[in-house]
């Protein structure tokens, strides 16, 4: 456990962790402060990060599992101690951490007798296990025990429709519990006279085990900006971007080339601190500039204008705005 002593800065806005520890594999704590804050705005960030924790970051967990040899979600198995349901509960607690956008899939294949546990799940290199020793299922029996699995990235709470024709084909659909963050609280610590009065914000913040407390907060963070992103952009750029929408000519030096140049203007350290929320994107481009996480200049200029083309409903006129709005911002010779 990390506990470190609080000091209130007075001039800039400062957050820093004061309290941080591990208990276990699936749960973690931290405690963290931000301040100084004038009165009435530590209850606003902690209300609106709250709800960010708990309800836009995205998790990973098993949404169906799969066997033929199930004939209905309330059997029980020869050879299995647990029945169908109380397997599929197990599954939908397993902890999961990946990198994923979308579904991917997985199995377990287990032979017994033994204990069937998160270790026997074979996933993708994508997808990482929380903690291995998870329990599944225990075989009594020497049985082997198959089972498909489907991985899935989402955020909040699914709960799994159950269908009939699902169970025919051994397949069953698993409620999905996408939160990361099991719970978060806010404080507020007040301090000072009369008018000059100021405000501590204290945010804790519990997680599972697949993102640290601190990654929450930043994720959390990151998503209340992409909620109000739109708000800063100015009508003018939406009508410029339906200005431009028939045409499809390249510009005449071609798009990496001319990023090559920006490169050269500007140190990579440089690059790595420009955040793709400073250069004001039209919301539909900075939308899919963000489902493929590049979100500094850095990643962006990584990119070659062939792996832009290839991200979904990026189009030639997005490119070129893209550009122009980089020529706008920096010097392009």
């Amino acid at each position: 456990m990390v506990r470190e002593k609080v000091t209130v800065s007075t001039r800039t806005l400062q957050w820093k962790c004061v309290e941080s520890r591990v208990d276990n594999k699936r749960l973690c704590y931290g405690r963290f402060i931000l301040s100084p804050l004038i009165k009435g705005q530590a209850d606003t960030i902690g209300i609106a990060m709250r709800r960010a924790l708990l309800g836009e970051i995205e998790g990973t967990c098993i949404t169906r599992a799969k066997s033929e040899k199930i004939p209905h979600e309330y059997s029980t198995i020869v050879g299995i101690q647990e029945s169908v349901h109380e397997i599929l509960m197990n599954l939908k607690e397993i902890v999961l951490r990946s990198n994923l956008y979308g579904t991917c899939g997985a199995f377990i294949c287990a032979r017994g007798p033994g204990y069937v546990t998160a270790h026997d799940i074979i996933s993708p290199p994508s997808v990482e296990i929380v903690d291995n020793t998870q329990h599944i299922a225990r075989l009594t029996e020497p049985i082997d025990l198959c089972i498909g699995l489907q991985i899935e990235r989402n955020r909040g709470y699914r709960y799994s429709i159950k269908r009939p024709n699902n169970f025919q084909d051994g397949s069953y659909p698993i409620d999905a519990v996408f939160m990361p963050v099991r719970n978060a609280n806010h404080s507020i610590h007040s301090y000072g006279n009369g008018n000059e009065r100021q405000e501590i914000l204290f945010l804790e913040i519990w997680t599972n085990g697949s993102l640290t407390p601190k990654e929450a907060l930043h994720e959390a963070s990151r998503n209340l900006i992409d909620l109000f992103i739109p708000f800063l952009h100015a009508e003018e750029e939406t009508l410029h971007l339906e200005y431009n929408r028939h045409k499809g000519t390249l510009p005449p030096l071609t798009f990496h080339d001319r990023l090559a140049k920006l490169r050269k203007n500007k140190k990579e350290i440089e690059l790595k601190y420009i955040f793709i929320d400073q250069l004001e994107l039209p919301p539909r481009i900075y939308n899919c500039l963000k489902r493929c996480n590049l979100h500094t200049l850095l990643d962006l200029l990584n990119k070659s204008q062939k792996d832009l083309m290839k991200i979904e409903d990026f189009r030639i006129e997005d490119v070129k705005q893209l550009l122009g709005i980089l020529e706008k911002h920096f010097t392009i010779d």
